[in-house]
């Protein structure tokens, strides 16, 4: 973007304009400047890319580098005092996006004025032109053939993707105590140094369960850096002797393999929660990061003045990351312990309700929705700005039913602590079943992997993955999630979720059935209680015209469904309506039909006129089908699967209604308008 493209254009103007008003914000970002041209964020991203053929967080940048061109020329400045003013928080990525703009570092800028024949303006590749005569051309080109079997080699070293900025990983704390009885408070010590960063903006912190995977390394930091895209790296090892805590805390610069500080603490025991406080002041002080008032507040505020209770509550956070029902069920214990020790203590209130919703989780029947609904409300009554009294009340309306009560207390929770891994991983779920939204559900289920790139145990890993998969697939993504659901099966090759997308996604891209029900038998031949794939498969051979297959499967899994007393895949009843009136059992049919219907009539996600178009279809209602379809078309965010809609058998009849088929291209002209809106959202974030 030029600055005469600038000023020629009222548009350009006015954001230019608002970026150089809050120049100095380094959070000042598409959102902020969304909200400051009063426009939506998809409206500015499509206008921007419309005008410069940019996204706008690559013009935000652009602006912001040419600001700082000029104060370095005019005002004498040091780079790293332009480079604050200019909104970079390091002065390191503010030459690295300096050089790459302008093709010099910034240091330079004064000696390449204007009067030496050097044009400042930077043109495609970042190179600025010259208007030298051609001696200078010829001049220039014989330094490059000197220095060229250098500048070759220092790119080839140069081909690994730059980490992002101000991310780190904390690694497993040691016990370097005798007393092993001990680890569970220099984890907990780890867990709490954790979750204080994981609370700040302005870092990535990386997940304790990728963290984890590294306890026993014998991997050199660079290369475990590498592997989790990280900057910095934090290890630590303690002990507890008497009633004073001793730990050694060193922060690497994983790109350069070198400390910048290596730090001893002691304190005594009650000194806990300060000693916790400091170490993650200390690490965000060092590499810079920006801590806000309220982030501040957060991180100094004091879980309990009962350092008892606060152990029962160590112990028992302990027995819940190991998992299983027993270990949930004795935490569960331990934190009662600790709440008859210390009444207000909220974060033990949060972690029992969260504790209480996922031993529901295992059972077939809901039993602790009031024990839930207690413990989130003291929680909430005694810190309600703790991330975890927020989830915990989520948590609370997630397993009531009440989806849409549950989307502020969960969306909230996540804004204080924007690094958790579990409550990003849950609203990724959660926006895949419960409130179908494609566009959130890829937006955190990427962010999941950025938080969570190599778990402990490659059954979360691939579960990871999977989520990506999926998520990219209902966004219209074939092509990358074909790519991340292989790796989901690199990590896991038995999962059978991952080898079930697969098939699917192949028949997406691919239109192939023959080779969607190689994938599909071959993993039915592994275990024939599937139920996922059994009624894939029943729905290809519907599909395809099979008729007895097609029963023959749905038959095997409605025998499941029913026995376990289960409620999903509710369109295998529609397909088996009309193979039973296919085979002349009416009675059938219709209990199937009925059966449908009272699904479609009570279902309360967006797709609910889309069953309800397809109850009107199969009942031959033409004009019923395209009432309920222009009603669908009005939905946002919608899954891929939906374009398959006008090729379903039961359809099929009214392909070429000019109603229909009007109604159906706005569906299709939507979908991919929002494919192209999330794909420039995601890369403004750099996401995607």
């Amino acid at each position: 973007m030029s600055d005469s493209s600038t000023n020629t254009n009222p548009f350009l103007a006015q954001v230019t304009a608002a970026v150089e008003k809050n120049l100095s914000d380094e959070r000042f970002g598409v959102s902020e400047l969304a909200a400051e041209m009063h426009m939506s964020r998809s409206n500015l991203l499509r206008r921007i890319r419309q005008s410069t053929n940019q996204s706008a967080s690559q013009l935000i940048r652009e602006i912001r580098l040419k600001r700082g061109m000029e104060l370095l020329r005019a005002e004498g400045l040091t780079v790293s005092e332009v480079a604050h003013r200019v909104g970079f928080g390091g002065t390191s990525y503010f030459i690295k996006c300096f050089r790459e703009y302008y093709g010099y570092p910034p240091g330079e800028a004064v000696k390449r004025k204007e009067d030496e024949g050097i044009r400042q303006e930077p043109v495609e590749g970042g190179i600025p032109h010259r208007s030298r005569p051609a001696f200078r051309w010829l001049f220039l080109i014989a330094i490059l053939l000197v220095l060229s079997s250098a500048a070759v080699y220092w790119l080839m070293g140069r081909q690994h993707r730059e980490p992002v900025e101000k991310s780190l990983v904390v690694l497993p704390f040691k016990n370097d105590s005798d007393d092993s009885t001990n680890r569970y408070l220099i984890n907990g010590l780890m867990e709490a140094t954790l979750n204080h960063l994981q609370q700040i903006k302005d870092l990535r912190v990386v997940s304790r369960t990728s963290a984890e995977k590294y306890r026993h390394t014998v991997k050199s930091i660079p290369e475990l850096a590498n592997e989790l895209d990280v900057s910095y790296v934090v290890e630590g090892s303690g002990q507890k002797v008497g009633n004073r805590i001793l730990l050694n805390v060193q922060l690497i610069d994983a790109r350069k393999d070198s400390h910048l500080w290596a730090r001893q603490y002691e304190r005594e025991a009650t000194d806990i929660f300060r000693l916790q406080q400091e170490i993650a002041k200390d690490i965000a002080s060092e590499i810079r990061a920006i801590v806000t008032w309220e982030e501040q507040q957060r991180i100094e505020r004091i879980p309990t003045s009962d350092l008892v209770a606060y152990d029962l509550f160590l112990k028992a956070t302990e027995l819940m990351r190991q998992g299983g029902r027993e270990r949930l069920q004795t935490a569960v214990s331990l934190l009662d312990s600790a709440i008859a020790r210390d009444p207000e203590f909220s974060l033990a209130y949060a972690v029992t309700a969260i504790a209480y919703y996922y031993l529901d989780v295992f059972q077939a029947r809901r039993q602790h929705g009031q024990e839930i609904g207690r413990y989130a409300d003291k929680a909430l009554l005694h810190d309600p700005s703790a991330a975890e009294s927020l989830f915990a009340k989520g948590l609370f309306y997630v397993n009531q039913k009440e989806y849409q009560q549950a989307i502020p207390y969960l969306e909230k929770s996540l804004a204080y602590n924007p690094n958790s891994p579990m409550i990003i991983h849950f609203l990724a779920d959660f926006y895949n079943t419960y409130v179908p939204n494609t566009s959130k559900y890829l937006e955190y289920a990427l962010q999941g992997i950025r938080l969570d790139p190599a778990a402990h145990d490659s059954a979360t890993t691939s579960l990871n993955y999977l989520h990506l998969s999926n998520a990219l697939v209902q966004t219209g993504f074939v092509d990358e999630a074909l790519t991340y659901v292989g790796k989901s099966l690199a990590y896991h090759p038995d999962n059978s979720y991952a080898q079930w997308l697969r098939a699917v996604v192949v028949y997406a891209k691919y239109e192939d059935p023959a080779r969607a029900e190689k994938l599909l038998l071959a993993q039915l031949a592994k275990d024939s209680s599937q139920m996922h794939i059994l009624q894939e498969l029943g729905k290809l051979y519907f599909h395809t015209g099979d008729d007895e297959s097609a029963f023959h499967y749905y038959q095997r899994f409605l025998t499941l469904r029913d026995a376990g007393q289960l409620d999903f895949f509710p369109t295998v009843d529609l397909d088996m309506a009309i193979l039973w009136k296919r085979r002349g059992n009416h009675e059938e049919s219709e209990r199937s039909f009925a059966r449908f219907k009272s699904f479609a009539d009570n279902d309360p996600s967006i797709y609910r006129h889309m069953y309800l178009a397809l109850y009107a279809a199969y009942r031959g209602d033409v004009a019923g089908m395209n009432h309920h379809l222009e009603l669908f078309a009005k939905e946002e965010n919608f899954q891929y699967w939906i374009l398959l809609f006008k090729d379903d058998i039961i359809v099929a009849p009214y392909r070429d209604n000019p109603r229909f088929k009007a109604i159906f291209d706005t569906i299709e002209t939507k979908f991919w308008k929002e494919n192209e809106d999330i794909r420039a959202a995601l890369e403004d974030k750099g996401l995607l």
